[in-house]
């Protein structure tokens, strides 16, 4: 996992607030923005998202939970111990992963789908995520098309798909 001072961004500009662990939803989307595939891109592209929501939209630090480059790295948002900015009405009790890209018509990279699932394995190997916990695609939860059409079909032949 790439820290957010290794990819160059900003502290969180308040303490913000726990997370209620174990988390039993993850949420998987897209940035909707170019994707990335190297420490230097992605890290340049997790900067921007990092500003647009801390400069534009004025929240605390960037949304996501977890972002994933098509470099094959995750890239640190609030981490798994802080309430994420990602889906309204279903934060708490979440842990949002955002892919760097937009994948409405193409495919994610095979290594940033497999650094995805290992984030995932992770998260319940260290008890941040529920055994039981159920996938969703935040276009489920939401009114958007995120994470894009190529996506959202392979993440429901993921484990813990719900439907």
């Amino acid at each position: 996992i790439v820290q957010v001072a290794r990819w160059g961004g900003r502290p969180s500009k308040v303490d913000l607030d726990p997370l209620e662990l174990p988390a039993h939803r993850v949420i998987i989307s897209h940035t909707a923005t170019d994707g990335c595939h190297s420490l230097k891109m992605c890290s340049d592209m997790a900067r921007e998202i990092q500003s647009f929501h801390m400069d534009g939209w004025g929240w605390d630090q960037v949304g996501y939970n977890f972002m994933v480059g098509g470099d094959g790295r995750v890239y640190e948002g609030r981490g798994w111990d802080f309430l994420g900015a990602h889906t309204k009405g279903y934060n708490h009790h979440s842990i949002g992963i955002s892919f760097l890209g937009t994948y409405t018509k193409e495919k994610p990279e095979e290594r940033q789908l497999r650094a995805c699932q290992l984030l995932i394995e992770e998260g319940m190997r260290i008890q941040k995520l529920d055994p039981n916990y159920k996938l969703f695609g935040h276009r489920q939860l939401g009114g958007t098309q995120s994470p894009g059409e190529m996506l959202y079909k392979i993440i429901q032949t993921w484990p813990h798909w719900s439907s």
